[in-house]
């Protein structure tokens, strides 16, 4: 029984450390930071040359308003340079984007993916730093400005911008913006305490010097490119004032392949990035990637069944009222996640209801992702998940 009780308590553990505990540690850490060092303030006014690259696949419908509001970028004239790579497009994105002079384009019929493509377009970058998002993203007014201050820090190797989800009409998919927040929330924490650990596609940047062409076959090359160049000594800064908007996904299927793609590409990125496992070699820095990153993709989805059963075992022994209660409260949350997806399937918005839903649909989409990696079913091109139509409205 003694064992029982030992994964039991393990297992909620892990499930605090890796979803609240974490960011308790690091805010606390951060406090002691500030109390015996003081950050300065970075001064504006830099206006370095810059590029700004975007992946587009399949992009029409939206590729107009994309490259509008990038030439409305408020930096300096000539100092921003904008390259779309369109490789694999069929629905004529190209020839629309080949109408503005000011633009250039890289087109390959040959679809390889979103890695392939940057590695491609990263051959022709001549300014010493690059500026990354997705086609699909309206960026605001003064994010390469915002993005391009962190670089006076010789430190900083890289830079991660904010993603901001729009509210949809209703349905579970919503909550994955609630979600975004509290990343946001620990990307600050993070930034502050050393680095942000691994930075979104949506928006980031890097030092081109430190760019190291990826493996065509990576998934998550975002996160990849930023924590390699982490792994050389250097901190990805965060820039919450440079925000890429993005609509939800058009319904829980679609969050769902794009869950399970992610999924994959964690546990891929875990087999790639082993040394960032050395905490001797990397004290910090490893601290923050096992705690925010390769718990919540191992062991913190293990947890919940793990919970469960021996929570119902030590229930089923009599071994006290604590137990009882505990059971209880996990029994009042997947109901609560079940009530949560009867809804998602109406489309029916109810916080109370869904949060947990999109809780264990994260969960149950990390083993699902899981079995696709060791399958070698997830491949670097894949089927983009439909977005709703709120962004273009707003």
């Amino acid at each position: 029984m003694i064992v029982i009780k030992v994964i039991f308590f393990t297992s909620l553990f892990l499930l605090f450390f890796s979803y609240l505990g974490y960011g308790i540690a690091v805010a606390v850490a951060v406090k002691l930071k500030r109390f015996f060092r003081r950050s300065k303030p970075l001064p504006d006014g830099y206006f370095p040359d810059t590029t700004l690259v975007v992946a587009a696949y399949n992009e029409a419908p939206f590729i107009r308003e994309k490259i509008e509001n990038t030439l409305a970028l408020d930096y300096p004239e000539g100092k921003l340079h904008i390259i779309f790579i369109t490789d694999g497009s069929t629905d004529g994105t190209p020839d629309i984007i080949r109408s503005y002079p000011s633009v250039t384009v890289m087109h390959k019929p040959a679809r390889l993916g979103k890695t392939a493509a940057l590695n491609r377009a990263m051959q022709q970058v001549k300014t010493p730093y690059v500026i990354f998002c997705d086609a699909n993203t309206l960026l605001n007014a003064q994010a390469v400005k915002r993005i391009v201050r962190h670089y006076q820090d010789p430190r900083c190797g890289g830079v991660a911008g904010e993603k901001k989800v729009i509210a949809g009409t209703g349905g579970a998919e919503n909550a994955e913006g609630i979600y975004w927040k509290y990343e946001s929330l620990l990307k600050r924490l993070d930034a502050e305490l050393f680095s942000v650990v691994g930075a979104a596609g949506e928006l980031f940047s890097v030092r081109t010097e430190l760019y190291q062409a990826v493996e065509p076959d990576v998934i998550l090359d975002d996160f990849i490119i930023s924590l390699r160049i982490c792994a050389k000594g250097y901190r990805i800064a965060y820039a919450p004032d440079a925000f890429a908007m993005e609509s939800p996904s058009a319904g829980i299927g679609e969050e769902h392949k794009r869950k399970v793609r992610i999924s994959a590409g964690g546990f891929q990125a875990i087999s790639r990035l082993g040394g960032l496992l050395n905490v001797f070699r990397h004290p910090v820095l490893s601290f923050q990637y096992i705690g925010h990153r390769v718990l919540r993709w191992t062991l913190a989805p293990l947890s919940l069944p793990l919970a469960l059963v021996t929570n119902v075992w030590l229930v089923a022994a009599q071994q006290g009222a604590l137990y009882q209660w505990v059971l209880a409260a996990q029994v009042a949350f997947y109901a609560a996640a079940l009530a949560g997806w009867l809804m998602a399937m109406r489309n029916v918005k109810w916080k109370p209801f869904y949060v947990p839903f999109y809780f264990l649909f994260m969960n149950v989409s990390i083993f699902e992702g899981f079995f696709r990696f060791v399958r070698k079913k997830q491949q670097a091109a894949w089927d983009k998940a439909v977005r709703t139509p709120t962004l273009q409205n707003t």
